[in-house]
């Protein structure tokens, strides 16, 4: 399909949510959504994508325990926490520091927090991906980010911050959405659903190829394969996820 069929089928979408559209140029969709929507929303689409993910994380994470410092501890950091759908896969004894940008994830999180008392959880921060400056260089075993990047301003900078807090040795696990083949039809409606997507899912974007950022950052060991996660009524079906050495 063309470029003006992309773009046509847009403005129709873009037609469909234009009550959106307004709220954001009248400067009430934002606030909202951080707030209210984004964090109700995020609760249900993680129920659904834990069910469908689950053999996919328990192998992801099954090798968190290999990282362990030389005290026997591991910590661990998580960027863009959310709700906490991670912490069932964690070792018990994991001491965690969570972040997100966006504060308004305390009443999920704090459920997922008490189903999952195996883990020592440290503190919360409020910080963005791409500048993690309370927490110190060198400080963590492992950082963990699911569903994050494709939302970060700058997947560059988040791993570079990835790099600057984890330890010699330590590991980076991540499992994402990413952009579909460029000649599917897939990529087709990832394309069309791109503006409309963004600006109601708080800045996801759909079409970021973020193998390639990890392949180019400054990781000594990458093992990283593709697999899907099919999200109904969504563009969103393929993934990666693995992990990544300092």
């Amino acid at each position: 399909m063309t470029e003006p069929s992309i773009l046509f089928l847009r403005a129709c979408l873009a037609l469909l949510a234009m009550p959106i559209y307004l709220l954001s140029f009248l400067g009430i969709w934002e606030p909202f959504c951080k707030k209210i929507f984004f964090p109700f929303f995020l609760e249900k689409l993680s129920a659904v994508h834990e069910r469908k993910a689950k053999k996919q994380k328990q192998e992801l994470f099954r090798n968190l325990p290999d990282f362990k410092s030389p005290s026997g501890e591991l910590k661990l950091l998580e960027i863009g926490t959310g709700c906490g759908p991670n912490f069932q896969f964690y070792p018990p004894g994991c001491r965690v520091t969570c972040t997100d940008i966006n504060p308004n994830f305390q009443q999920g999180l704090s459920r997922s927090m008490s189903k999952n008392q195996h883990v020592q959880y440290e503190r919360f921060l409020v910080a963005a991906a791409e500048d993690l400056h309370q927490v110190p260089s060198g400080s963590v075993d492992a950082v963990v980010c699911t569903l994050v990047l494709c939302s970060v301003q700058d997947v560059n900078g988040t791993l570079r911050e990835v790099l600057r807090v984890l330890r010699p040795g330590g590991a980076f696990y991540f499992l994402e959405h990413v952009a579909a083949d460029r000649s599917s039809w897939r990529y087709f409606w990832q394309q069309v659903c791109y503006p409309t997507w963004k600006l109601i899912f708080d800045g996801c974007c759909l079409t970021r190829e973020i193998w390639k950022n990890l392949e180019q950052a400054n990781f000594s060991e990458l093992s990283l394969w593709h697999t899907s996660v099919a999200l109904p009524g969504t563009p969103i079906k393929p993934h990666i996820v693995g992990y990544a050495v300092k």
